[in-house]
């Protein structure tokens, strides 16, 4: 099995990832951005029911991710909303959505790993 390290993680890898988060109307979007909430908790059946149809390569590259600084992320973030203009992306590539990512990415990984 690869490990994180011998995992490419590419713009494509990261917008499925947060796929999700750009189902959300961008101002839904924006108003949990600003109040930092914890979208997690809200899904956590799904997330954990979701979890057993994933592959190994998936669960390494959504850890990859996870563990990758969110600046680094955001950066990726921004570079996939100029490429598919969705102000959902956008939301989270600027540098108020820092602790709503980290919270949300923390509490992922309690469910996922």
């Amino acid at each position: 099995m690869e490990s994180q390290q011998d995992i490419n993680i590419t713009e494509e890898d990261v917008v499925g990832l947060m796929d999700n988060f750009t189902k959300v109307p961008s101002f839904i979007l924006k108003r949990m951005v600003s109040r930092n909430l914890n979208v997690v908790k809200s899904f956590e059946n799904q997330i954990e029911a979701y979890k057993y149809q994933l592959t190994d390569m998936e669960l390494l590259k959504i850890e990859k991710v996870m563990n990758m600084p969110v600046p680094e992320l955001q950066i990726i973030l921004y570079n996939a909303y100029m490429s598919t203009n969705k102000k959902q992306l956008q939301i989270l590539a600027d540098s108020n959505a820092v602790p709503f990512i980290e919270k949300n990415l923390n509490e992922l990984e309690k469910v996922l790993f």
